[in-house]
């Protein structure tokens, strides 16, 4: 074989090595519970995720790369989250994650992304703390396109002192992280209102009788029951009460709006309130067809948790016009790329125009975030 020859062989390998290399897919982690309590939340947020995935893919993909789901069942368990982080990190190599619904699994999973330069955008997890953990680093890998704890719990007490005058409050949180931390919130807020609980209770995941902490509640003379937990327990307190004969209004944080609290509930969950950055109405075309290709895609006419579903969706296009803008799927750079976005980029809970900066790693502002109430097995817009 004559060099020149094998000068064009080592050529057309070079360039099938090249193109090769450029077709592989882009990899991204998706981390949450899909089974379990919070099942409803990590179901809606993945199968949400995949119709951005789908779309994305349909029209080209990114730098001409498809997109590719690596997803992970992390059960609401923090220890698994970890085992999921670094597996995603170490074996399959992803450029990103999405996920994390739960506060307290995001806190122990994403310093294994922080330190490995990766950027992980939580789309569900609300926690307040969960975007600061690294603030002081000198640059941070962890963004949010849910409405943190902050500006829920403002909502919440707005509502309840505010707009329903309401001056006796009782909080019910959960166990865990997420509530304790939301709990923490809300103390503080009610506080500069001047408003000091009645009663403060505790209960734990499972949790199936909350009379001793209702009873607590309603001796207390609370004239309304502020709520941090998730679904299967908040129906718990919501039948609760209904058992004590005791019936004054439930608000609370977003996963009043699960479909495990409304149908566990029944006709008790009726009334109750929540903040929520998407409500399954359709009142813009692009929500109706964000809708319509959940409902076609799932065969389900109400999404288990849409606020879930919803924001899964826009965190995979927030993340593929990083990419895209960053010309590289390197973590530096799509990092760098999501804190200065120079397009737009339309999603369903709203239009991104520079969401993030780098002080400020989350997408949902106060102005994002509308209060619903549940009524008759829906969550409708709360007048």
């Amino acid at each position: 074989m004559s060099y020149k020859t094998h000068a064009l062989v080592a050529a057309a390998l070079l360039s099938l090595s090249l193109s090769s290399q450029a077709a592989d897919p882009i990899k991204i982690g998706v981390s949450g519970p899909f089974t379990g309590g919070s099942a409803p939340m990590g179901a809606s947020m993945r199968d949400g995720v995949k119709l951005a995935v789908a779309d994305i893919n349909a029209s080209g993909g990114v730098l001409g790369r498809q997109l590719q789901l690596i997803e992970r069942d992390d059960e609401a368990k923090n220890e698994r989250g970890v085992q999921v982080a670094q597996e995603l990190i170490n074996k399959e190599k992803v450029v990103a994650t999405v996920g994390f619904i739960n506060t307290g699994v995001a806190l122990a999973s994403q310093r294994f992304y922080q330190e490995a330069k990766i950027p992980v955008i939580n789309n569900v997890a609300t926690g307040s703390v969960i975007t600061k953990q690294f603030e002081k680093d000198p640059a941070n890998y962890i963004f949010r396109t849910s409405a943190a704890d902050g500006i829920q719990a403002k909502m919440i007490a707005d509502e309840a002192v505010d707009k329903q005058k309401f001056t006796k409050v009782a909080i019910l949180a959960d166990s865990t992280n997420y509530g304790q931390l939301g709990r923490e919130d809300l103390e503080k807020v009610l506080a500069a209102k001047k408003i000091t609980p009645v009663a403060i209770e505790k209960y734990n995941i499972k949790d199936v009788d909350m009379t001793a902490q209702l009873l607590k509640s309603k001796q207390g003379g609370a004239q309304v029951v502020l709520t941090y937990g998730i679904g299967p327990e908040l129906a718990q307190i919501a039948n609760g009460m209904e058992k004590l004969n005791w019936h004054v209004p439930i608000i609370g944080s977003w996963p009043l709006s699960m479909g495990n609290f409304i149908d566990n509930s029944g006709k008790n969950g009726n009334g109750a309130r929540m903040p929520q950055t998407f409500i399954q109405d359709g009142n813009t075309p692009k929500r109706k067809a964000f809708i319509e290709a959940y409902q076609k895609a799932y065969k389900v006419d109400r999404i288990p948790s849409a606020v879930s579903a919803a924001q899964g969706y826009d965190s995979i296009y927030l993340l593929a016009a990083a990419i895209k803008q960053a010309g590289t799927t390197d973590g530096e750079k799509v990092r760098a790329a999501l804190e200065n976005l120079n397009t737009k980029v339309e999603g369903v809970v709203t239009t991104y125009d520079k969401p993030f900066s780098h002080t400020d790693h989350e997408a949902i502002k106060p102005n994002n975030v509308v209060m619903g109430e549940v009524k008759n097995g829906r969550v409708i817009l709360g007048k």
